[in-house]
């Protein structure tokens, strides 16, 4: 089946670029957030990892659009051909550089087609042909404008939008889920070992900010390090998973169907291999994120990354320590600690130079006990998406071509 192709913008109330310079931010959170490229990808638009700035700052960088429910983002560049559907109701969102604004006309476009259009092989086969730059390539405003889409019948646009958004309001419906059990479990820990509202507190004696029977240890005293490998990845399932900082440095759990693959024929396998519950911490460009290898996996680690493994004799539980990583104590110390004008960084030194309190074995198996099926529940919940994700990319091509009716 064969449909016209139409000139985006005359399908769209507007096709507006964003302001194309970099919007100065504030280092505290605020009510006003940042959209960057970094935020917009597999047709969702991800609002956890933003850029705040001020009020001026935002009634200045909105003048000419913002996102509200229902409209569909593009990235221009860095990389390419990403789409987003804006999904929320926040009103105190807008976009940062290298990003096209797309509201379609209700009556001549449905949102949801003209997302799965863009993600669509034929449109992104375009993007890629119109992809340029000496160091970067990018799409031209002039052509995110009049980018040809296939125009179907609205009511026809209409089913296919239903039919590939169910997977992803699915997705998403998972995301949330997994965001909450997250929350859950990063506030017991604070509850217990930070507030020291732990189980039986009451009848422990603190002295000098210690519970009777814990002790403080050094993270060297506990842990040894080790750097990743260095290779550039590839999506082609040629080798083992290859586990970046890229692939941690928005969460707390791997999803390993986003992770691409080892090539490198060179590699010792054996040195690298990742194990259930070795810990990953970012070193470089964001220092200190950190995640814990809970499946079983034929995977590697990079070299932005350092992997901490128990030393022989230490039972403290492994999922106790990630947390400790994880907690905000950790993490502003390796962010202070970081050097690096431009670009901060840690190494193997500094990402073990870190006191922490160690509770009483039956009080960390005790935590342990209580986290674990929250973080089997996320394992559970990602399966599940890459089970859907599968399946939407599967069907987008066949619907979006005309092969398969609705």
């Amino acid at each position: 089946m064969s449909w016209p192709m139409i000139p985006v913008s005359e399908l769209c109330e507007f096709a507006v670029d964003c302001v194309n310079k970099t919007a100065p931010t504030v280092e505290h959170e605020t009510e006003f957030k940042m959209i960057r490229t970094t935020n917009v990808k597999g047709g969702f638009i991800d609002l956890r990892e933003v850029r705040f700035v001020t009020e001026e700052v935002f009634n200045k960088w909105t003048r000419r659009s913002r996102p509200q429910y229902g409209d569909v983002i593009l990235t221009r560049e860095a990389p390419v051909g990403e789409v987003g559907r804006f999904t929320s109701n926040d009103e105190k969102v807008f976009l940062g550089q290298r990003l096209f604004h797309y509201r379609p006309d209700p009556n001549k476009l449905d949102w949801n087609f003209l997302a799965y259009a863009l993600q669509s092989p034929q449109i992104q086969g375009k993007f890629k042909g119109m992809g340029f730059g000496a160091t970067v390539d990018h799409v031209r405003v002039g052509d995110a404008e009049r980018l040809p889409i296939p125009c179907p019948p609205i009511n026809v646009q209409k089913r296919i939008g239903d039919t590939l958004s169910a997977y992803d309001d699915l997705i998403e419906n998972n995301r949330r889920r997994i965001q909450l059990l997250e929350q859950s479990a990063r506030l017991l820990y604070k509850e217990w070992f930070v507030h020291l509202r732990f189980p039986g507190h009451e009848h422990t004696l603190i002295i000098n900010g210690v519970p009777e029977s814990w002790e403080k240890k050094h993270l060297s005293q506990i842990f040894n390090t080790q750097y990743g490998f260095t290779e550039s990845a590839t999506n082609d399932p040629v080798g083992p998973k290859f586990l970046r900082g890229t692939d941690i440095n928005k969460t707390s759990y791997i999803d390993w169907s986003a992770v691409p693959y080892c090539p490198d024929e060179k590699l010792d396998f054996q040195k690298y291999k990742l194990q259930i519950d070795d810990i990953l911490v970012i070193r470089m460009a964001d220092p200190g994120k950190v995640a814990i290898v809970e499946t079983e996996e034929k995977a590697v680690f990079a070299s932005y990354l350092i992997r901490l493994t128990r030393k022989p004799g230490i039972e403290i539980p492994a999922l106790y320590l990630f947390y400790v990583l994880a907690s905000d104590q950790y993490q502003g110390f390796i962010s202070g600690a970081s050097g690096g004008s431009t670009r901060k960084s840690a190494n193997a030194k500094l990402v073990v130079d870190f006191v922490t309190l160690i509770p009483t074995a039956s009080l960390s198996q005790l935590f342990t006990t209580k986290i674990q099926p929250m973080r089997q529940q996320i394992q559970t919940l990602l399966q599940q998406n890459a089970n859907l994700r599968k399946a939407r990319d599967l069907l987008l091509p066949k619907l979006m071509n005309g092969e398969m009716a609705v």
